[in-house]
């Protein structure tokens, strides 16, 4: 091993942030030491920007070696979303070899403590921060991500989402003393004494099972959950999006060794073609942490079969906005439409179902017929795609054949109040880029509250596909929205009224089914985006997740803790 820095010299680097991201998550106010804009990144950003696109143009047609045990071969087959042919090759582990290799480390990596394991993660995210240009184009070209988004996202919003884990972490493992003196009285006798240890000890390998669509976004909280609390993590991406969690890593094995620590601590598991790695990796008895981002039907197998680990999930889920009234009507449809387009609806918190009175609403611009209200969104949708470049911005590139899949279907569910069109990508002409449709759908009672219920929007449809259901009220609505969220799960809600009734119904409902509530958004904050340290992703609380990102549920049974006893 290569010591560049010792444990004191990185708490003494990384110590002041910590406790930020402490008060942080304490106080749940804006905060973030990553800065969203390009331009913060190098010399006014433009040396940034430049050296990022070189060293993502230089990775493409290489073998990426991190020099970990239990190499048998290698594989890597990515093409970008956009068109393009990243040919980066990863090692394939013999994980016979591997799993053994990455446990070897976990005494020392325990016994550095939560302080130092704290300091060593925060050096990994500052200089993945640092390299910032690079990840937003591996993120862009193995998801789709427009550029803007996928430097956000997949910077400095997952770098936050890392930060926030590991402090978390921090918090958790820190509410117990590492010593303490414990003294019985005991009348005229001696009192009995004891010295006392508490050690936060590790559960064991943890697995990573990263997503397509979000690979570093997604991926970060759990990943640096189980390093600060001293677990070795593997991490076995999504074949199609494997570069950014690969270079992740890297630096992470780089500074683990520069640390004093063992590199094999966090290691890759890329897979070959349908060879269903996560699959097999999964119920192996080392595996002891799962986390997963992903289908709901492969989040219910591993939650069912992966006995023996503490399996975190987020899986899939129908996302629901109640119309009701709103005294911002424009602002309300330009939210709305802008919610619906992001990332061509791709994100597990993007609206589907948009649950609208049949007898229209009440806005500051009049009255509204559902039929208007349809007809209003899809022209804001319209108006906001209409210019070709702007529309490529926001939209991104279509991920994979199914998301296509369910677009080209969207017309058999219903009457399409927006059709879908194709827009040309002018710098990436091969990228499948889509505008979203909007379906409208019958939401009458008998539609949907019986056992043998069927209509289309009762299920998720990943994708830019939305139905505007038409409720006979309000209660309706309410009760539909309670209905998809127990039995389906959401990550998001959101509600426009004006009505305190109505805003109390709302919230009882998801404060009972346990899901996330987002009301009267009609700015810049979109009901489908969330902000490390203050709001919480997803609740653990219905079949969407079983876990928040991120809160102390989500880290406090990464470890338990282990007492010894002496006499004092």
């Amino acid at each position: 091993m290569t010591v560049a820095l010792s444990t004191a010299q990185l708490i003494e680097k990384h110590r002041p942030t910590l406790d930020q991201a402490l008060d942080a998550i304490r106080t749940r106010a804006y905060w973030s030491p990553h800065p969203e804009h390009p331009k913060a990144y190098g010399e006014g950003g433009s040396l940034a920007a430049h050296e990022g696109q070189a060293a993502f143009d230089a990775l493409r047609g290489t073998r990426l070696d991190l020099g970990q045990p239990g190499t048998d071969g290698w594989t890597g087959d990515e093409v970008s979303p956009f068109g393009i042919e990243l040919g980066v090759e990863y090692p394939h582990p013999d994980v016979d070899a591997l799993l053994p290799a990455m446990r070897a480390g976990m005494p020392a990596w325990r016994d550095a403590g939560p302080e130092a394991r704290a300091a060593v993660c925060l050096e990994i995210l500052a200089r993945i921060s640092a390299r910032t240009h690079e990840f937003a184009h591996a993120v862009m070209h193995t998801t789709g991500q427009a550029f803007m988004m996928a430097f956000q996202a997949g910077g400095p919003h997952a770098q936050d989402r890392g930060l926030e884990a590991v402090a978390y972490a921090f918090a958790e493992q820190t509410r117990t003393p590492g010593a303490a003196d414990w003294s019985k009285p005991q009348g005229k006798r001696p009192p009995l004494e004891l010295r006392k240890s508490f050690t936060a000890v590790p559960r064991g390998v943890s697995l990573l099972i990263g997503c397509n669509t979000f690979p570093t976004w997604n991926g970060y909280p759990g990943l640096f959950a189980s390093l600060a609390t001293g677990n070795p993590v593997l991490v076995k991406p999504h074949p199609r999006a494997v570069l950014p969690l690969a270079l992740t890593v890297k630096i992470a094995r780089e500074v683990l060794d520069e640390a004093g620590f063992d590199p094999n601590l966090v290691a890759l598991a890329a897979e070959r073609p349908e060879e269903g790695l996560a699959k097999t990796l999964a119920t192996r008895d080392e595996i002891r942490i799962i986390d997963y981002t992903g289908s709901t039907v492969f989040g219910d197998w591993l939650e069912a079969n992966a006995r023996q680990a503490q399996v975190y999930t987020e899986k899939a889920g129908v996302n629901t906005v109640i119309v009701h009234s709103t005294d911002d009507y424009q602002g309300m449809l330009g939210n709305l439409a802008f919610s619906l387009s992001l990332y061509s609806g791709q994100m597990c918190t993007t609206p589907q179902n948009l649950l609208i009175p049949r007898d229209g609403i009440t806005t500051d611009a009049g009255d509204k017929t559902y039929d208007e209200v349809v007809a209003d969104l899809a022209a804001a949708v319209d108006s906001l795609l209409g210019d070709e470049a702007r529309a490529t911005a926001l939209l991104g590139a279509i991920v994979n054949p199914q998301v296509g899949g369910r677009l080209d279907m969207a017309p058999e569910l219903g009457e399409v109040a927006l059709a879908s069109r194709a827009v040309t990508h002018p710098d990436f002409p091969g990228a499948t880029v889509r505008t979203p449709v909007i379906v409208k759908q019958d939401g009458a009672r008998k539609q949907w509250d019986g056992t043998d219920a069927d209509a289309p929007y009762l299920a998720e449809c990943f994708g830019p596909v939305s139905f505007t259901v038409a409720v006979d009220s309000v209660e309706d609505a309410v009760a539909l929205l309670r209905r998809t969220v127990r039995d389906r799960g959401a990550m998001t809600v959101g509600a426009y009224t004006t009505s305190d009734e109505v805003e109390r119904l709302v919230e009882e409902a998801c404060l009972e089914e346990c899901a996330q509530l987002s009301l009267n958004l009609t700015g810049g904050v979109y009901v489908n985006q969330t902000a490390a340290f203050s709001d919480f992703h997803g609740s653990g609380g219905n079949p969407a997740a079983n876990a928040a990102l991120c809160d102390a549920a989500f880290v406090a049974n990464r470890f338990r803790m282990v007492e010894v006893r002496r006499p004092a």
